[in-house]
């Protein structure tokens, strides 16, 4: 009965998601199942063939960001997209990285009581043990970068600053990049999914390190969570356990959560 109820919960929310998107596509096209190529009032169109656009969800705007057309809009977006996105593969590097190897020596010496990378704690603990100095150093450094490095677009490529490939020629090491257009775009199309992926990843990393003290910690360690009242209830379901993004059951008001099931 167990099984035959939570098959019937899992049945449901597909069946939400399902005819939402039937009628945002018969909305669209005229049909439920209708082809996206009689949609041609669409002003997404103008961006169907840019750089990120990928299987299987080709152009994905769920927001509307796009909506205007306005190309300077759309540009600036993706040039925001890329930065953040490089500086998300470095982030998850650098969660990553500690954990199997630190820096020998001192982080500082001078203007703090002596601190060693290797006692340095990593993720968001380490922001507590960080002398101000420090931080302020980091800022300054992403600061001067920012502004005076990454500043200025190579053919208005958004995310082209002249560095070349891999970034090599901001630390003085010459490359003529990569000369075969298709390599170039699929190279181009990688670190865009590559980004997106990390943007997510870190954002996952804090959320659980925030929670269970790492960014890979167990889950069983965070005990406070109201949400445990409803992990044994009917849809709680591998891979996402009990699910609730939104918070809606942190208050652990089990009346509340009744009515919502």
């Amino acid at each position: 009965r167990k099984k035959k109820l939570a098959a019937e919960l899992a049945n449901g929310r597909l069946a939400m998601m399902a005819i939402i998107g039937m009628f945002f596509q018969n909305g669209l096209t005229g049909s439920a199942w209708g082809d996206w190529a009689e949609y041609t009032a669409s002003p997404l169109r103008a961006y169907e063939n840019e750089t990120g656009v990928q299987p299987p969800v080709g152009f994905w705007d769920p927001l509307g960001l796009s909506a205007s057309g306005n190309n300077f809009d759309f540009q600036r977006r993706r040039e925001v997209e890329l930065k953040h996105g490089r500086v998300s593969m470095f982030a998850t590097i650098g969660y990553i990285v500690p954990e199997y190897w630190r820096f020998p020596g001192n982080l500082c010496e001078r203007y703090a009581a002596p601190i060693k990378f290797a006692d340095m704690p990593n993720g968001l603990q380490a922001i507590s043990k960080l002398p101000a100095l420090g931080l302020f150093q980091i800022v300054l450094f992403a600061g001067l970068i920012e502004t005076n490095v990454y500043n200025e677009q190579v053919n208005d490529e958004p995310g082209n600053y002249g560095a070349g490939f891999l970034g090599l020629r901001s630390v003085g090491i010459m490359n003529t990049g990569i000369q075969d257009p298709e390599v170039r775009k699929k190279k181009l199309n990688a670190e865009l999914a590559n980004g997106r992926l990390a943007m997510m990843a870190i954002i996952g990393m804090f959320f659980q390190d925030g929670l269970t003290g790492s960014a890979w910690g167990d889950w069983s360690n965070y005990t406070d969570s109201p949400l445990r009242a409803f992990e044994g209830e009917l849809g709680v379901q591998a891979p996402v356990g009990f699910w609730d993004p939104v918070g809606y059951t942190r208050d652990g008001n089990v009346q509340t959560f009744k009515r919502r099931r």
